[in-house]
């Protein structure tokens, strides 16, 4: 089934109907029109997929790659240069083939179920340091601004070899890259050379004098393909890491802790039954509804999803949040289950491209909740749930803050 001329364009980022609810167009997307046109906040036109087999079909087809610099791809936003999806950044680091596959090999290790577990325990003791500050600032605190912001920036700085101290410089060149509509680019051709010339500087530094850090030992070349990365590849490697390491995960603690708040019955089982912590993490991730733009992926050649056809040059948007709503796919996906199990979401991608630190976000999730609950059993929301304010003009979906007493 073709697309009718009359066919309206909706704008994307469709917004929500609250900071935590679903924008009302996703159910009925799904529905009638899973292959949805839409304008982007450049103006250009893409293709949105809202159906949990198209997105994890797109995801998982080579054939739909990141190569959003295409002459004939829509540009995400207004700016032309500089966005996480279209930078330098996303540039240095090979996307396919066997480049991409070594590169991520390089790194997979370091992200380990394993190596994460091992850094469980300083997460929960930096969790309850931060959890020690709020408390003595008393209440309401923002839970974002105290907890769900630093402690993931600790963990990637620790991680890279950064010194924590830089962390308000590295929000700053975040958000510019993670740009929809907030900045110009001026600003954030400042930033982003700003950025490079730090991550260059670290770089040349840790060369001279490695630490025990992933990007001193990426430098070491300890790979066992041989050879190591470019000085070009690990300053995107470190910039990547930097943002897609502190942003999503602060907004996800927020977002999380949010959701629980809101309907306090959730909060109330978690707390006689900690042990549902994991499978609860799991569920906060899968129904997020303000998870951001979502992934978009270019096609070289002509193609069919859901039955539409999709000409070579068509840019797509993949929302996996819409998708982790689709009844196709998950029992009463509408209703937040802290005991589903299987849950497949997918939150983190699917495929080759899928989120290579998962098994971090996840670390940091569970530690985060399960000092929650331990030390602030009766946390609430200081405001009601649908005065919650959304971040707007990001690439990223989260709260602006997440006012709470306890």
């Amino acid at each position: 089934m073709g697309h009718d001329e009359s066919d309206q364009v909706l704008s994307y980022p469709l917004p929500g109907a609250t900071a935590l609810e679903p924008p009302a167009e996703w159910a009925d997307l799904r529905d009638r029109c899973p292959v949805a046109r839409v304008k982007l906040p450049s103006g250009d036109e893409a293709s949105l997929l809202t159906r949990y087999d198209d997105v994890k079909q797109v995801l998982s087809d080579p054939r739909f790659t990141r190569q959003l610099d295409a002459p004939d791809a829509a540009r995400v936003s207004a700016n032309e240069s500089g966005g996480v999806f279209n930078s330098s950044l996303a540039s240095s680091i090979p996307q396919t083939g066997e480049g991409h596959q070594r590169w991520r090999r390089m790194l997979t290790k370091w992200f380990t179920a394993k190596r994460m577990a091992a850094l469980r325990p300083e997460i929960e003791a930096m969790a309850d340091r931060l959890v020690d500050e709020m408390v003595e600032h008393g209440h309401p605190a923002d839970l974002k601004a105290s907890l769900g912001f630093p402690l993931p920036v600790w963990v990637i700085c620790d991680l890279l070899g950064v010194p924590d101290s830089d962390r308000d410089k590295f929000a700053h060149w975040s958000d510019t890259l993670l740009n929809l509509t907030r900045y110009e680019q001026p600003e954030i051709d400042a930033a982003q050379k700003e950025f490079a010339e730090y991550m260059a500087a670290h770089i040349a530094a840790k060369r001279v004098k490695p630490g025990e850090d992933l990007l001193s030992q990426l430098i070491l070349g300890t790979d066992a393909d041989g050879g190591g990365l470019s000085d070009t590849e690990l300053v995107g490697t470190g910039q990547g890491l930097l943002v897609a390491g502190h942003e999503t995960t602060a907004n996800m603690i927020g977002k999380m802790i949010g959701m629980l708040l809101a309907d306090r019955r959730l909060w109330e089982q978690l707390v006689a039954d900690r042990s549902l912590v994991r499978t609860a993490v799991e569920e906060a991730l899968r129904f997020d509804a303000n998870a951001g733009f979502g992934i978009p992926r270019y096609i070289g050649e002509r193609i069919e999803v859901s039955g539409t056809v999709l000409p070579a040059g068509t840019t797509v948007v993949c929302s996996m949040a819409a998708a982790n709503r689709d009844d196709a796919a998950f029992d009463a996906a509408a209703e937040m289950d802290l005991t589903r199990s299987p849950n497949v979401h997918l939150t983190f991608g699917a495929g080759a491209h899928s989120c290579l630190g998962q098994a971090l976000a996840r670390t940091e999730l569970q530690a985060v909740l399960t000092v929650l609950l331990r030390r602030l059993p009766t946390l609430h929301l200081a405001v009601p749930a649908r005065d919650l304010r959304p971040v707007e003009g990001l690439a990223v979906g989260g709260l602006r803050e997440l006012p709470v007493r306890w």
